[in-house]
């Protein structure tokens, strides 16, 4: 069984002003913050499960306008939102040295 963990912040001037969207991602934790405030939490267990901490292995990034979702193949897209423009200002990735 797949463990998920999720968090949500409501902002309300996302659609009209940049933000500053961040990950912390260590061994211990993964963090998730918005204008440096956290408002996400997932800490690793140490049971070296992959289900409950996948996080040992690759990941990308990945940025994408997701439209839909399961509301849009099911009852079709407001048109009237169209189009819609995805205005990233820049990204930026640390990493720690070992």
């Amino acid at each position: 069984m797949v463990h998920k963990k999720t968090g949500e912040k409501y902002i309300p001037t996302a659609q009209d002003d940049f933000h500053v969207y961040s990950v912390e991602w260590t061994e211990d934790y993964i963090y998730g913050y918005v204008d440096g405030e956290r408002y996400f939490t997932f800490e690793n267990d140490k049971q070296g499960n992959k289900e409950t901490w996948p996080f040992d292995a690759p990941f990308y990034l990945k940025l994408n306008l997701a439209w839909g979702g399961d509301w849009g193949g099911a009852e079709g897209i407001d048109e009237s939102s169209l189009p819609a423009i995805f205005e990233i200002d820049y990204i930026r990735v640390f990493q720690k040295s070992k």
